[in-house]
């Protein structure tokens, strides 16, 4: 599991409508994963949308298809990996107000082929980093 909060001075609903463009996500990725949105326009996300990804993970090419399985605006929605690279993957984007922004909480729950060993040593290091650079992105983009 992994978990990461962002502190945004910007307007809870300012912030979900931004996360609410799936194109977002392609400036939100850190080049070295050359993460592409493989979906036609246009992508309206809500419950049961599917958009389908392909990146490179440690240059291994992948293809990754997810569902928004919850939608909650302003507050909350869930992406979960129907195919891809891990046994699963569940990604939880919560929004609170704090103070005068947002509060911006992403949780993690994954599982790992080849296990413990393997996340410790790969997976869990760079989802640290591809989720660090999501923060720095996130703040500059909708500051």
């Amino acid at each position: 599991m992994l978990e990461a909060r962002t502190e945004l001075a910007r307007p809870l609903d300012e912030v979900f409508d931004f996360f609410a463009n799936a194109h977002n996500l392609e400036a939100l990725t850190p080049p070295f994963l050359r993460f592409e949105i493989l979906t036609p326009d246009p992508i309206i996300l809500r419950k049961g949308t599917i958009i389908d990804y392909r990146l490179r993970l440690r240059g291994i090419p992948v293809r990754w298809r997810s569902e928004i399985s919850v939608w909650e605006p302003p507050h909350r929605f869930v992406d979960t990996q129907l195919r891809g690279p891990y046994r699963w993957w569940i990604h939880e984007h919560r929004l609170e107000l704090a103070g005068r922004g947002t509060l911006m909480t992403d949780r993690v729950e994954y599982g790992v082929l080849g296990g413990d060993i393997i996340n410790r040593l790969l997976v869990a290091p760079d989802l640290r980093r591809i989720f660090a650079y999501r923060a720095q992105r996130v703040a500059e983009l909708i500051a």
